[in-house]
């Protein structure tokens, strides 16, 4: 099963399990660190999470993973906050997060540049509005490896 095949059946394992505990599914990672691989799920909830939050949802999810096992190599599983650098990945996040700075990295460089910054006015289909310096600008959101708020 390919990296992107486990993130998606993650994600539809542990959709139920934080809705029905009150959190806000935000992103799934699968990723290979220093030999290691490492499932990260990222919750949230209106006032933030806690340390108490995220071991909550993992010892939930933990069991619903063994359930299922859908992952056929060995893991850690870290559930945390997306922190201050959110990934904006679904419609919604664009709605709930416009007017709020964000950086967008591309996989390959547009005019020159791989990496934008500006406000976030939202979403009008595949494009990504936002505003830099009075211009309003787009960039398809297919062409970003990744959309983050970027406020520190």
């Amino acid at each position: 099963m390919d990296k992107l095949k486990i993130e998606r059946t993650v994600e539809d394992i542990a959709l139920p399990v934080t809705e029905q505990l009150g959190y806000e599914l935000v992103d799934v990672e699968f990723v290979k660190e220093e030999g290691e691989w490492y499932l990260r799920v990222y919750i949230d909830k209106e006032n933030g999470v806690n340390l108490d939050d995220c071991a909550n949802v993992s010892r939930i999810l933990s069991d619903r993973l063994d359930e299922i096992d859908p992952i056929d190599y060995s893991y850690y599983l870290e559930v945390s906050s997306p922190g201050l650098d959110r990934p904006i990945k679904k419609e919604k996040d664009f709605e709930r997060f416009s007017g709020r700075d964000i950086k967008i990295k591309l996989f390959s460089p547009l005019n020159g540049k791989k990496v934008y910054t500006g406000k976030l006015k939202g979403l009008e289909g595949d494009m990504v509005v936002f505003e830099k310096a009075g211009e309003e600008m787009r960039i398809n959101k297919n062409l970003a490896s990744s959309i983050r708020l970027n406020e520190y």
